[in-house]
Order: structure tokens, then C-alpha cells, then sequence
């Protein structure tokens, strides 16, 4: 241990100095980024862009399995299934309802109730 500091110990400040001109360097070549809009402002935005998303998700969903429920009320043989497949209609679009409800609520109607339950 006595040898290795022997050796660092005349190389030291020069080990020093360029650590200290690779940090500067390092600062000097850090961006800084300053946010455009409040932290609101974007997370609004987000919400309604995932809200998109996961409107056309659901509705091309809800358009693919309601094809297949139609085709298999047409094809099946049994009412029972005819009536099977029917119900399955039915929960596929009551379900795309609520979520594409709730997805609007919370993208589109709950920005307009913002500041009203503040005390003046």
C-alpha cells in the first residue's frame, strides 16, 4: 500500500486537475432544460392524448369482437347460442361505453370544473 502511494503521490495533482477540467467539461456540455408549461398543463395533455389512444384501441376492439358475436349469432344453429352471442353484443358495447365515458370525463369534463371549489 506504501509503494502504490509512493507512486500516486507526485502524480496527484495532475490526477486532480484533470478530473476537475473533465467535470467543468461535463457542465459546461449539460442542456439545461426549462419547462414550458406548468406541470398541469401537461399532465392534461397527456390525459387526453392516452385518452385517444385508448379510444381507438377500444373502439377497433369493440368493432372486432362485436363482428365476431354478429357472425356467431348468424352461423349458430342453436338459439341458445343465438341468444349467447346477442348478450356478448350487448356487454361489448355497455362495456365500451363506460370506459370511453370515463376516458372522456376524465380528459374533456373534469378540466372545466377546475378552480370552481375554491373559497374566495
Amino acid at each position: 500500500m506504501k509503494k502504490l502511494l509512493a507512486r500516486l503521490g507526485p502524480k496527484a495533482p495532475r490526477y486532480y486537475v484533470q478530473m476537475m477540467v473533465l467535470v467543468l467539461a461535463v457542465a459546461c456540455m449539460v442542456t439545461p432544460a426549462f419547462a414550458v408549461d406548468d406541470m398541469w398543463t401537461v399532465a392534461n395533455r397527456i390525459i387526453v392524448d392516452v385518452y385517444n389512444k385508448i379510444a381507438g384501441i377500444s373502439t377497433v376492439l369493440a368493432g372486432l369482437m362485436s363482428a365476431v358475436a354478429v357472425i356467431g349469432a348468424k352461423v349458430s344453429n342453436n338459439q341458445h347460442k343465438t341468444d349467447q352471442a346477442w348478450d356478448w353484443l350487448k356487454r361489448i358495447w355497455i362495456a365500451w361505453a363506460i370506459i370511453n365515458g370515463m376516458g372522456a370525463f376524465l380528459a374533456y369534463v373534469r378540466p372545466l370544473f377546475d378552480g370552481l371549489a375554491t373559497l374566495q
